[in-house]
């Protein structure tokens, strides 16, 4: 899809019917979502943001697995707007791409989403125009009966990068070959070896926050001795990707996208565009204060919260490190393993893509070798091949896929809806055709896929 197709269906509203099944509901009261315009403090600055809030006016929703996700959306940030459910697998018509098929919602509409859910998981929702910038998003946890059951404090967070500068400015700067290195501009800088460089960090963000705050103003978890922590991390960035750094405590990466993974120990796990990351964490029994920082990646800048237990001394952390952040790539990919993986099945259907583009123009493009199109109940595999200098983090919408290469060697990975590829690389992921419709799928740095990089897989008709 070209920035121009992008930006006017981001300002579309043509005319649009649910099939009565879409808005199936019962007699229970739907669940309360507002989309808002709020006020936020960044550095002393206040700027006009979005936000969704759910019952109580908090950040997002906490829903319970066990029932059917029903959820009565308004619009009251004053413009038009839409919501898609990352991670989510609804019907087609509810999945929140402007104008695919719905159109944006007016200020003060309200609609009402209802579908079944297919499992817990840490997800998030957002909008799928340029207001997702403006921090139009929130976390939307779906909990097991096993989820409450245990006996474990939740920690959710949200990352972002913030910028005084209107997204549409943003863009516009991006596309003409603007340059300066300001804040809210754009910059881009390379790392690589062996003459392959790699352009890393496009945008120069004023701000990197995590749950709205930066580490000026840090948020700060009361925790208990000896307890136990399980993070919820959600990368609601736009254009930033971060490697989390859990410092002095040792976690265990026990989920990626909202789909369990056999544990992997560690203290810095990278998370892109799009991506969530589930850490288990075991406070020490004599306490203290834990920071739990996001490293911007290539630059110096980060952000986080810090979890302490009662009378912990609580020092200052500077917005910026000594070094700087490492380069997300495909380290983690082939060490994890998917607790419910694919069952093992010959693809009916292989698809392949190529990234291309580049910061000359700012032109990105998704080029199929052949239509995108699968039959229900065919197992697909899409094969990814990067042949730009940037790294991509890829989301299917309406599915879950399963990684099964990673530069031609084959593996049984994690499953995500999520996968980045990095540039000059390739990367293939399967799933089960099981939900029919007309599904996005792209790349999740906000910019890319403004400028061109987002496509379709469409269900062929029986």
């Amino acid at each position: 899809m070209h920035r121009r197709t992008f930006l006017k269906a981001a300002l579309a509203a043509a005319p649009f019917a649910l099939r009565p099944a879409a808005f199936a509901q019962d007699q229970s009261a739907p669940t309360q979502l507002d989309a808002v315009s709020r006020y936020l403090d960044v550095n002393g600055k206040s700027a006009r943001v979005f936000g969704l809030e759910g019952p109580g006016h908090t950040s997002g929703l906490e829903l319970d697995a066990s029932k059917p996700f029903d959820v009565a959306l308004t619009n009251r940030t004053g413009e038009e707007t839409l919501v898609h459910w990352h991670g989510l697998t609804p019907p087609p018509e509810l999945d929140g791409v402007p104008s695919e098929p719905a159109p944006l919602m007016r200020q003060g509409e309200t609609r009402r989403y209802s579908f079944p859910l297919r499992g817990g998981g840490t997800h998030w929702m957002h909008a799928h125009t340029l207001q997702e910038q403006n921090l139009l998003a929130a976390p939307l946890i779906v909990r097991t009966a096993e989820d409450r059951a245990a006996d474990v404090q939740e920690v959710v967070v949200l990352l972002h990068d913030f910028s005084f500068t209107p997204a549409t400015a943003l863009l516009a700067r991006l596309t003409s070959g603007a340059s300066g290195g300001m804040h809210g501009g754009m910059g881009h800088m390379s790392h690589g070896s062996g003459g392959a460089a790699q352009d890393v960090n496009d945008i120069e963000f004023d701000a990197y926050l995590a749950n709205d705050r930066t580490l000026g103003d840090p948020q700060t978890t009361r925790v208990e001795n000896g307890g136990r922590i399980r993070l919820r991390l959600i990368n609601g960035a736009t254009a930033t990707a971060f490697t989390i750094d859990t410092g002095g405590l040792d976690g265990r990466l026990i989920a990626v996208d909202g789909q369990d993974v056999q544990p992997i120990k560690g203290r810095r796990f990278p998370v892109a565009m799009g991506q969530r990351l589930d850490i288990m964490f075991d406070i020490p029994p004599e306490g203290g204060a834990f920071p739990l920082l996001a490293l911007r990646e290539g630059g110096l800048e980060r952000t986080g919260i810090i979890l302490a237990t009662a009378g912990a001394r609580i020092e200052k952390i500077a917005a910026t490190g000594r070094a700087k952040g490492p380069l997300v790539g495909l380290d983690l990919e082939p060490g994890l393993k998917a607790v419910r993986p694919l069952a093992t099945r010959t693809p009916d259907r292989r698809l392949a893509v190529t990234l291309s583009g580049g910061m000359h123009g700012y032109d990105w493009s998704l080029e199929a070798s052949k239509p995108l199109r699968v039959r229900s109940g065919e197992r697909v595999e899409v094969t990814m091949r990067n042949m730009s200098m940037m790294t991509h983090p890829m989301h299917l919408h309406g599915h879950h896929f399963q990684i099964v290469s990673i530069n031609g060697k084959r593996i049984a990975g994690a499953m995500r809806d999520t996968v980045i590829v990095p540039h000059m690389a390739e990367v293939a992921f399967a799933f089960d055709a099981d939900n029919p419709g007309k599904w996005a799928f792209h790349c999740h740095h906000l910019y890319h896929m403004a400028a061109g990089m987002m496509d379709f897989i469409e269900y062929e008709r029986a």
